[in-house]
């Protein structure tokens, strides 16, 4: 039934005890019998709780807000109820409710919505059975592990906890992650909990490898140690630390395992197959694991112990909790995405006609290699890019990049990427997601760099013009959605409208294939079998809502752990997000601005009946985390530099805040230029010029006003004066009779398409030093 997730068919192997050392730790050996009890009840009780999640997801009154959900009596009880004052009872309220519930009810109603809650709920069935059975093997039976699965309770399950957020632009006071994992995931009460902490530490190092032992380590999976950690009073961060040992364990040891029959046969499966090239490499062979002679299986044991010595387990137990992974390099191959999915070919060609440039980029801190700073390119590292699968010049990665990617110390158990949502420059496509930290694998989604930079450029020129800056001051008189729903747009920004209209609607359009061609990505496996991360910022987002729409329709579960959408283009709908909300596992997050007129704009000639996610809250549905950052972001261009803000924000367990301070630092700059060039604009409309220092900046008087002087010389009236300084006003209200805004389009439109060709080119340039 679920192919895409391939559950283990090997559990068994090497499950036994008996044979370790007397002196070596393990869970039969810490824990007495009725603690081992406690541990199958409280992961029971955990995946129960992930279970009643999902129905939640699919229940009509679970959307209802904190007040409407209180259980009170509705209006129509009280207007029923004769002891109850018909008088008091709000009658609009008791439409609202009625109108609420219905709505609902129709929506939950539809079969594609029955049968995508059915599906998702045979899938957590089955992965919830193999793991009961996996961890009843070894701690007490899988007969009474079954037993506790099913009389477990469900207690306080994670959609019940998304409570909305609103980022305070002064103290940006960050939620520390620690406190946001006890809030998403809430412990649940066990005796285990009172443990000594290196007890505590066992049994969560113990769970991992039970897990990974199933030969995959998809979302659900991380969930549940989410929500162990959390109910062992254990801080995240020894989770991920353990998932970056056993990381790089499982790679080290893959070095002394002999893997070239399971290899060559892969190899021959695959031979005539697109390979996609994420992590690892392609099946060019298990060398890219350093696969060498064949040792004894004690030796095997051992050498993994050595490298997981720091998880306090034993050799032997590591290796027989780990069960077939422990010997198998196709297996931990597979698991890291050495060998890919196999993509057809009919699939892939008939999207590359649509998405150019589609590829994986690594996500590093480095020089940029034209820059003219960079004096020693010697010590940066090489951007390995990962190919198109569709592209004929996919072939196996370089020598030294193939070295670099294998690198052990490198690999994590969990998968980032981050898709920005328009270009300025190409180095655009990564730059914004070293916010990113390194606990896990970070890649940047890179797809139709012409359409994005001709969109980034085309946004940034009309920002800049006369007429939005004439506009803005108009717009904000009313409301966003106002100006959206009775086309309140000032006549002059409509003048300069085919600027961005052409731009953002291919942009959208190619954004949306690229989001199907991202979930055929995932369901290929070109992650391996880890759990993935999805974030990006405008139609970056919209790629992700294609995505998950995508992997939903196709019933694609246990891939995406957690997806965090900014300013998102696409709709606000509460039938759409609750069919997102079943493929993510962890969190989706939708952040969004209601200040934000140039989604708005840019959005306008959409669907907007159906809402715009980027400007509002997701209502009624308990499931997905709104954060309201409208008192922060006040055009859409500000989302390129508060990635990472944002993320620390709502407490995202991995944020780099050296360069989250780097970011603020850039955003500054760009609100001093804003700031200066719409001082010089007034001072143009005045016929005046502001005044600057040496260093650039304005020069303002004692009363804190910007010095001006004068740029009229000559006997020219005041009239003559004024009459020009109004031009601009003129100009940017539509009413020039030379044309005006028309012909500052024309020649802002002349000024993107050479700032996009400048873009391509750099672009083609830094390609060419990644391919040396």
């Amino acid at each position: 039934m679920f192919k895409h997730v391939p559950w283990a068919s090997h559990e068994d192997g090497n499950t036994t005890e008996g044979k370790q050392g007397e002196d070596e730790k393990s869970l039969t050996t810490i824990l007495d019998i009725d603690q081992r009890g406690d541990l199958t009840l409280l992961i029971a009780s955990i995946m129960a709780s992930m279970r009643k999640a999902i129905e939640m997801n699919f229940d009509a009154n679970a959307a209802l807000s904190s007040t409407q959900s209180k259980p009170s009596p509705s209006e129509d009880e009280k207007i029923q109820n004769p002891n109850t004052d018909p008088a008091t009872a709000d009658v609009s309220k008791l439409d609202e409710e009625k109108k609420f519930k219905e709505q609902r009810e129709k929506e939950l109603s539809a079969p594609k919505i029955k049968e995508l809650k059915e599906e998702a709920l045979r899938f957590i069935d089955q992965w919830r059975t193999h793991v009961i059975e996996r961890i009843g093997s070894i701690v007490n039976s899988k007969e009474e592990a079954a037993s506790k699965l099913d009389s477990a309770p469900a207690k306080a399950p994670m959609s019940n906890t998304m409570q909305d957020k609103k980022v305070d632009p002064v103290s940006y006071e960050s939620e520390e992650a620690d406190t946001a994992l006890k809030e998403i995931f809430p412990p649940i009460d066990t005796p285990l909990s009172s443990l000594e902490e290196p007890t505590r530490l066992l049994i969560l190092h113990s769970t991992l490898l039970l897990l990974l032992s199933l030969e995959h380590y998809i979302a659900p999976s991380r969930v549940l140690l989410l929500y162990l950690t959390s109910s062992l009073h254990l801080p995240l961060s020894v989770l991920t630390a353990d998932e970056e040992k056993v990381a790089k364990g499982l790679l080290e040891a893959a070095k002394n395992m002999s893997g070239e029959s399971e290899t060559q046969k892969k190899a021959e499966e695959n031979k005539n197959s697109r390979k996609w090239k994420v992590g690892l490499a392609s099946v060019a062979g298990a060398a890219i694991i350093g696969v060498t002679g064949g040792l004894a299986a004690p030796l095997v044991a051992a050498g993994l112990g050595s490298v997981m010595g720091g998880l306090g387990l034993g050799a032997t137990a590591a290796a027989g909790y780990l069960g077939a992974v422990a010997g198998s390099t196709v297996i931990v191959g597979g698991l890291f995405g050495a060998y890919g999915g196999k993509m057809t070919g009919e699939m892939v060609d008939a999207y590359a006609k649509e998405v150019s440039d589609f590829a994986f980029l690594p996500v590093k801190e480095e020089p940029d290699p034209l820059s003219s700073n960079n004096k020693d390119s010697s010590t940066s590292q090489h951007k390995k890019e990962i190919k198109d699968p569709a592209s004929d010049s996919s072939k196996a990665l370089s020598p030294s990049s193939a070295t670099a990617i294998d690198d052990p110390s490198a690999r994590r158990l969990r998968v980032t990427i981050g898709i920005s949502g328009w270009l300025t420059d190409p180095t655009d496509v990564t730059t914004p997601w070293h916010v990113l930290g390194t606990n896990a694998e970070v890649f940047a989604l890179r797809y139709e760099l012409e359409a994005l930079m001709n969109l980034g450029n085309s946004i940034q020129a009309m920002v800049s013009s006369a007429a939005w800056g004439y506009a803005k001051s108009e717009m904000i008189k009313h409301t966003i959605f106002a100006e959206l729903s009775a086309a309140l747009w000032p006549l002059a920004l409509l003048k300069i409208s085919r600027l961005v209209d052409n731009p953002f609607s291919i942009a959208k359009s190619r954004s949306d294939k690229a989001g199907e061609l991202l979930a055929d990505a995932l369901i290929n496996k070109a992650q391996g079998e880890r759990p993935v991360t999805l974030v990006g910022y405008s139609l970056g987002a919209r790629v992700i809502y294609n995505c998950l729409m995508s992997l939903a329709k196709r019933k694609a579960f246990g891939l995406v752990e957690s997806a965090v959408l900014i300013g998102t283009p696409c709709p606000s709908s509460t039938s759409d997000w609750r069919v997102m909300r079943s493929v993510v596992a962890s969190r989706l997050v939708n952040v969004y601005s209601s200040n934000d007129y140039i989604l708005g704009f840019l959005y306008r000639t959409s669907s907007i009946q159906y809402g715009v996610a980027g400007l509002q809250k997701i209502e009624g549905l308990a499931g997905v985390m709104n954060v309201d950052v409208s008192e922060t972001v006040s055009g859409h261009l500000r989302y390129r530099y508060l990635v990472g803000s944002i993320l620390k924000t709502i407490g995202f367990e991995d944020v780099d805040l050296k360069a989250v301070e780097k970011e603020a630092e850039k955003l500054k700059k760009m609100d001093e230029e804003e700031e200066m060039k719409s001082l010089a604009d007034k001072a143009k409309a005045q016929g005046k010029n502001i005044v600057t220092g040496a260093d650039g900046k304005i020069l303002f008087d004692k009363d804190g006003r910007p010095l001006m002087e004068k740029v009229w010389k000559g006997g020219k009236s005041e009239e003559e004066k004024s009459e020009h300084g109004e031009k601009g006003k003129h100009v940017a209200e539509g009413k020039d009779d030379k044309g005006g805004a028309d012909d500052e389009a024309a020649r802002l439109e002349k000024e993107v398409q050479e700032k996009t060709q400048q873009g391509l080119l750099q672009g083609m340039a830094q390609k060419l030093h990644i391919s040396r």
